[in-house]
């Protein structure tokens, strides 16, 4: 089993930034994917960030490019993302992800997923 405990949410004003971080523990041989996904009230959970623990390849979706970046603490066991220049549109309760290999690279469908974390909180005020 793997434990996700994701951190960082709060409140800030547009054009700020925040850095999530996502501690994992327990069994974390073999993890393939790792990755942030966020859901708003009345939308879809989607896909923001993720990175490929083996290759290293990261993707990034197209509404935070630029903006966000993901990337991983190896020593620390930890998924940061770096949420800067941030816009009311980023507001949601922000999960954690990972899987096992499977025939995907990093796919991003939620349900590709096994772990997840209990999520955090995201407000962006204009």
């Amino acid at each position: 089993q793997v434990q996700l405990a994701e951190s960082g949410g709060g409140s800030v004003q547009a054009g700020g930034s925040l850095r999530l971080s996502c501690a994992a523990s327990g069994n974390l041989y073999n993890l393939d994917c790792m990755g942030w996904f966020r859901e708003a009230p009345g939308k879809k959970r989607e896909g923001v960030a993720l990175l490929s623990t083996a290759g290293g390849g990261q993707w990034i979706a197209d509404s935070v490019k630029g903006r966000f970046t993901i990337s991983k603490d190896y020593g620390k066991s930890t998924l940061v993302l770096q949420m800067n220049k941030l816009r009311p549109e980023d507001a949601g309760m922000y999960y954690c992800a990972a899987k096992r290999p499977t025939a995907e690279n990093c796919p991003g469908r939620m349900d590709a997923y096994t772990y997840w974390g209990q999520g955090t909180q995201v407000t962006v005020s204009s």
